[in-house]
C-alpha cells in the first residue's frame, strides 16, 4: 500500500514522503491516526506541486537549522546526576535530561529529536540531535557527579 506521510513517522519516513507499507499498518494505524493519506494519482500530483513551491522555503529552514547546529557544537553541556560508589549513577541520563540541559543553555529542542544511548556512568558522551531531515548534529555532553547538599 502506497501512502503519503502527513508528518514525520519514526523509522518510516519524513513528512511528504511516499512510502510503501503493509496494508494493515496503513489502514489500521497510519491513516486513522492522521499520519498518512492514500497515494492516489491526484494526491501525488498535488504533492509534487506543493514540493516545487516549498523548495525555496526549505532552503531557509535548512540554513536556520545549520545555524542552530553551529550554536549547539559551541556549547559545553554538563549534566549533574546523583552518583553512588565509584562512577555509577543512581538511575540514568537520557534524552529528557539532555533536552533540559539544552533549555538551560537557551536552545529549545524537543526531546523526541534527541537520541541518546542510556547513560549509567559519569564521563563524556555524545547525543545525536536531528534539527531537520538533512541536518543532524552530534552533541558532546559530560555527566558529572552532583554536589551533595
Amino acid at each position: 500500500m502506497e501512502l503519503i506521510l502527513k508528518q514525520d513517522v519514526e523509522n518510516l519516513g519524513f513528512k511528504d514522503d511516499v512510502v510503501t507499507v503493509k496494508n494493515g499498518y496503513g489502514r489500521n494505524f497510519l491513516i486513522p491516526q492522521g499520519q498518512a493519506v492514500m497515494a492516489t494519482a491526484s494526491a501525488k500530483k498535488v504533492l509534487a506541486e506543493n514540493l516545487k513551491q516549498r523548495a525555496f522555503k526549505e532552503k531557509k529552514i535548512v540554513d536556520d537549522a545549520n545555524k542552530i547546529a553551529e550554536a549547539l557544537k559551541a556549547l559545553e553541556i554538563k549534566i549533574a546526576a546523583k552518583v553512588g560508589s565509584g562512577d555509577k549513577l543512581f538511575g540514568s541520563v537520557n534524552n529528557i535530561d539532555v533536552a533540559e540541559a539544552l533549555e538551560k543553555e537557551g536552545q529549545s529542542i524537543d526531546k523526541k529529536f534527541i537520541t541518546v544511548t542510556t547513560v549509567k556512568r559519569t564521563g563524556k558522551y555524545t547525543a545525536a540531535v536531528r534539527l531537520h531531515r538533512s541536518v543532524t548534529v552530534d552533541l558532546e555532553f559530560e555527566v558529572i557527579a552532583a554536589q551533595a547538599e
